[in-house]
């Protein structure tokens, strides 16, 4: 398990994380997240190096410590609408409008964000597995979004997106090449392999 360094500069830092980004359907989910600045939790990874069980365990102690979190959806709608990666960023922006306290400092993973309000930011490559608010954040975000996706599992079980999250497994691919699309997919999205020559064959 990788070592998270504690914190980055400042006294009240937010990490910002999303899950969600390269699925076929539902919503990206982001997280933001201020940690005391003591907090230690042995378990605490990115949420892509822990089992569901862990990440289900680890949700009720980061919400119930730490002191301030905020959790958002961006559905596929938007996501067609203004791409994903645009999507990614203001479902963390709406995830920083949810925090009561505004913190001195955003720790954001990935290298891709836009200003928030005045607050200064700075974008960490795979900062889920360096910094402890940014793994929280991912696991806030992932587990969310898994929750959500268990709900609409419910109303088209024949995509057991209970199971694959919406993410483009074989087996979801083969629901929708028998099923087609539902109203949850995103429609900007390659969603089979074999749509590339298609729109290779109709181009003039």
């Amino acid at each position: 398990m990788a070592q998270l360094i504690g914190r980055y500069k400042h006294d009240t830092e937010a990490g910002t994380d999303e899950a969600g980004r390269g699925c076929l359907a539902g919503p990206v989910t982001a997280a933001s997240i201020i940690l005391p600045k003591d907090f230690q939790h042995p378990l605490l990874n990115d949420s892509k190096q822990l089992s569901e069980k862990i990440r289900e365990q680890l949700r009720p102690i980061l919400e119930e410590q730490c002191l301030d979190f905020g959790v958002c959806h961006v559905h596929e709608e938007k996501i067609d609408t203004i791409n994903i990666l645009n999507a990614s960023i203001l479902a963390m922006h709406r995830s920083l409008d949810q925090l009561q306290s505004r913190p001195e400092f955003i720790l954001v993973d990935g290298n891709k964000f836009k200003p928030y309000a005045t607050i200064a930011y700075e974008c960490m490559i795979k900062g889920d597995s360096r910094f402890m608010s940014i793994a929280a954040a991912s696991i806030l975000a992932k587990t969310y979004r898994d929750a959500y996706m268990a709900t609409i599992h419910e109303e088209y079980p024949m995509y057991n997106w209970k199971r694959n999250k919406g993410y483009p497994t074989k087996e979801h691919r083969e629901a929708i090449r028998k099923y087609g699309l539902t109203p949850y997919h995103r429609k900007s999205f390659r969603q089979l392999p074999e749509q590339l020559a298609l729109e290779f064959e109709q181009r003039p």
